[in-house]
């Protein structure tokens, strides 16, 4: 009865859903000047071209900037044609609206100070 209950509520997805639209809506223009960012067709990620090493990409924003992303690199592997995720992050946007804004913040800063 619990699960017949939950799966006939589609309230929650629908509040979920226009909470990652106001988070995409919130960041999208801080990153897109500095980064080549879309908003997904679904999901919750970003996944700019870092144009090189994402590893060390990763490292100096999270020293530099205190924001941690995932490399492209650990998210995929290496086959024939190469690694699809080298070379680009993986930005969540699961925090709240304001701490992802922030995050943004100090991504664009840290992208014009390289």
């Amino acid at each position: 009865l619990a699960s017949i209950a939950a799966w006939n509520d589609d309230a929650h997805a629908a509040a979920n859903r226009a909470l990652y639209r106001a988070k995409f809506d919130a960041v999208l223009p801080i990153l897109r000047p500095v980064l080549d960012v879309e908003r997904p067709p679904a999901g919750f990620y970003l996944w700019p071209d870092v144009r090189g090493d994402d590893e060390a990409w990763t490292r100096d924003l999270y020293a530099t900037r205190n924001v941690t992303v995932l490399p492209g690199t650990y998210l995929a592997r290496d086959g024939v044609a190469g690694n699809p995720g080298r070379g680009r992050v993986r930005i969540s946007l699961v925090a709240p609206v304001a701490e992802c804004v922030t995050a943004a913040e100090r991504i664009r800063d840290f992208v014009r100070s390289r």
